[in-house]
């Protein structure tokens, strides 16, 4: 035996396996009951557990029971195996349930620290029960989404993938997805090749990021609309490049301000979210788009057009559709729409910006995970998708409204109603929105200040708030005090 241990006797234990009718499943009462133990510090570090035979037969259950629940409780770090000599209780100790590692608590800003997108980012995707509203993340809130339609899809593919599931996967993405991207983009008026022209990719912000490093270099410079989706921002810094601001109107970007910025500085890219655009949710007009395209040709610079919110509105006006995809590269996914952990995107271009593309998405990443991707062509090939999205859109508007007439009478003010979409783009007048969000985190609530969203990164009074916050009274009461 080890020194500095000692051996727990089979019925030292002490557990009674229970049969009765509605009871857990053995496995489950004997991990529940060793797990009581350790939070207990009943078993010390270091005390060696009855054998599987002993305790099986002391407890008079099957030694697969026991077998199982060792291996539950060493991969939940409680115990552990030593070879040929048996299972030894661990130093690390199972947390009580519902106790949080000090890394996940609600977020914390220093007063001198700078309310940035890194400090946002990491606040949205820590998971923590101290904050009541993330206003940040872009998200719906769960109960909005099709739980049964998603979890129907994952068992389907868990039936019916086999042994495929434990390959890599396609370079240019899973197939039969690509074949019905390419017939739901076509219900959208945008013809494309789904062997030449699509990709798949790891959600918008990985398309985003394979498009920006394959395509710039430090000191390039990239036309990205003010305000604007505040990580775009972000990802251009971490480039080097120039980020120079174009205005963005209800209609779309300031044409004039365009072709005098492109002329001055010979852009090779301009970044638009020309569909439902965020913050502000305006659209895109035909006059507009078609003075965009004009001047991409006039002034040789390429065209990303990120397409997250398309959904959300039933006939969106898309660049890609009206420049067939000459100039334009187009971003789509699913994140919004099914579940922000369905990390499935797709990437629409010619066909020499694929593979270029391909080939980046290789060498940062391989392939992408074809389990989600299967399960997003499950969902779109059964043909449930558009109702969800359907009902989805019909809820947003409705709860808009109701957001819009909220704000007003908090004293905020709407200066141009948002044409759909998740987001109120909302003028405080008077008070600089990063000071608001920081009192705001303070109190377990997350808000995303305009200072984010423009390329100056100057104070700002704008404020992006989540339409679903309507349905959310702390989080209304605790911005309506600090306002």
């Amino acid at each position: 035996m080890a020194p500095n241990t000692q051996t727990v006797a089979s019925n030292a234990l002490g557990w009674q396996p229970q049969r009765t009718p509605g009871m857990p499943p053995l496995v489950d009462q004997l991990v529940h009951h060793c797990q009581q133990l350790l939070q207990s510090h009943s078993l010390r570090a270091g005390t060696r557990l009855p054998s599987v035979r002993q305790l099986a037969d002391s407890a008079g259950v099957s030694r697969d029971t026991v077998v199982q629940a060792y291996d539950r409780l060493v991969a939940q770090g409680g115990i552990h195996s030593r070879p040929g000599a048996g299972f030894y209780v661990s130093t690390q100790r199972i947390p009580h349930k519902g106790s949080s590692p000090k890394n996940l608590q609600a977020p914390s800003l220093a007063p001198d620290a700078a309310f940035d997108t890194p400090f946002l980012l990491r606040s949205i995707f820590r998971q923590h029960d101290g904050v009541h509203f993330d206003g940040s993340t872009g998200m719906l809130p769960a109960s909005w989404m099709d739980h049964d339609m998603l979890n129907a899809a994952v068992r389907a593919v868990g039936r019916s993938a086999g042994m495929q599931l434990l390959s890599y996967g396609a370079p240019q993405g899973y197939a039969p997805l690509r074949q019905q991207l390419s017939a739901y983009l076509l219900t959208q008026g945008l013809a494309v090749d789904p062997e030449q022209e699509l990709m798949t990719v790891t959600g918008v912000t990985q398309g985003m990021d394979l498009v920006l490093r394959s395509m710039l270099r430090p000191g390039d410079a990239v036309l990205v609309e003010d305000p604007a989706w505040f990580l775009v921002f972000g990802l251009l810094r971490s480039l080097g490049v120039r980020v120079v601001p174009v205005p963005r109107l209800r209609d779309g970007p300031d044409i004039q301000a365009l072709e005098q910025l492109a002329q001055a500085h010979q852009p090779k890219l301009f970044i638009t979210n020309s569909v439902v655009h965020n913050p502000t949710g305006f659209g895109l007009s035909l006059p507009v788009a078609y003075d965009l395209l004009r001047l991409a040709e006039q002034h040789n610079f390429l065209i990303l057009e990120d397409d997250t919110y398309a959904d959300f509105v039933v006939q969106p006006t898309r660049l890609a559709t009206l420049d067939r995809l000459r100039r334009v590269l187009l971003i789509g996914g699913f994140s919004k729409t099914l579940a922000g952990s369905l990390r499935v995107g797709y990437i629409a271009a010619s066909p020499a910006r694929i593979q270029s593309l391909t080939d980046a998405k290789l060498l940062s990443g391989l392939t992408s995970p074809e389990l989600g991707e299967r399960v997003v062509h499950r969902i779109l090939a059964d043909g449930h998708y558009r109702k969800h999205v359907q009902r989805l859109r019909e809820r947003l508007d409705e709860t808009r409204h109701r957001c819009l007439k909220l704000v007003e009478h908090m004293g905020l003010v709407v200066h141009q109603e948002p044409l759909a979409g998740m987001f109120a783009w909302v003028d405080t007048l008077h008070q600089d929105t990063e000071v608001l969000a920081r009192k705001a985190a303070a109190q377990g609530v997350l808000l995303a200040p305009g200072v984010l969203f423009s390329a100056h990164q100057q104070a700002s009074s704008m404020l992006r708030l989540p339409v679903a916050m309507a349905d959310d009274a702390s989080s209304l009461r605790t911005l309506q005090a600090l306002l």
